[in-house]
């Protein structure tokens, strides 16, 4: 079963192949016409609503296969959308170290439902330039399983660990999920927000055919962590980016959760650095 990252990529992939389909039939017709002699109206059997609804050349399309790694697919909307926002499934190793002047890593943890969960990454830090993110899982640190541990005593192993090296198991933000949508002539995606908050989906919008929903805050933007920003420097963020736009979100209740300890001067030195290149 083929995965989309749009419904607007899954409905022109339909409709080209669809199209391209009818063209190829139309094509061995007109050439067992053409050995009967039969005469046949090629043009007026054309399947036309891939050009009519979007405007786009089906023959410029290809037919959408599944996007990984080794393919390098183009989706027909979105292109080829290798997105740093992307949440992958299973466990990743992080390596990183106490910052010698400092003796920090440079992050904060909250426990939630017997896990441990990162709920601060400080800017250019050892933590984030290892490459952990707000809202990611650690389920290990230095060999031994934190299952159960709650913050103070996270703190405190990280405290007294060798400083030369600290090996994290993480698994990649399992409270969050990611939504791709597409702007609109006019540049809009097709949701409101408060203080990080979305409040209201427009109807009809790409946000509300990809399935946002309210009461979830936005933790992302293209892989871009946007926690403890202001809601004019969110939409900056948005505003600057191409035609398709990938949100992260996380429910109200977790982020409430997540940042309950967080006050508004240490979000300030959150780390909202845009992802480098894979």
């Amino acid at each position: 079963m083929s995965l989309y990252p749009t419904l607007e990529d899954m409905e022109v992939s339909h409709m080209a192949a669809t199209q391209n389909a009818a063209e190829q039939k139309l094509t061995q017709n007109a050439i067992t016409a053409a050995g009967s002699g039969e005469p046949m109206d090629i043009a007026s059997s054309l399947y036309p609503t891939l050009d009519e609804w979007m405007g786009m050349d089906s023959k410029a399309l290809q037919v959408y296969q599944p996007l990984n790694s080794t393919t390098g697919a183009i989706a027909p909307v979105t292109g080829s959308h290798q997105s740093h926002a992307e949440i992958k499934q299973g466990v990743r190793q992080v390596i990183g170290c106490k910052d010698p002047g400092s003796g920090k890593i440079g992050l904060s943890v909250e426990s939630i439902s017997k896990g441990v969960f990162v709920s601060y990454v400080e800017a250019n830090s050892i933590a984030s330039k290892a490459g952990l993110r707000f809202g990611d899982q650690i389920v290990q640190i230095n060999g031994e399983s934190v299952a159960g541990w709650n913050k103070k005593k996270t703190i405190e192993f990280l405290k007294k660990a060798d400083p030369s090296q600290i090996r994290f198991a993480v698994r990649d933000r399992p409270f969050e999920r990611t939504i791709t949508c597409v702007k609109d002539s006019a540049g809009h995606i097709g949701f409101q927000f408060k203080k990080g908050k979305i409040n209201a989906i427009v109807k009809d919008s790409s946000a509300a055919r990809n399935g946002m929903l309210t009461d979830h805050f936005i933790t992302e933007i293209d892989g871009q962590n946007v926690v403890g920003m202001s809601d004019d420097k969110i939409l900056k963020v948005i505003k600057g980016k191409d035609r398709t736009v990938t949100v992260t979100v996380m429910p109200e209740f977790v982020y409430d959760h997540m940042v309950k300890h967080l006050g508004s001067s240490l979000k300030k030195h959150m780390d909202h650095s845009e992802p480098t290149e894979l």
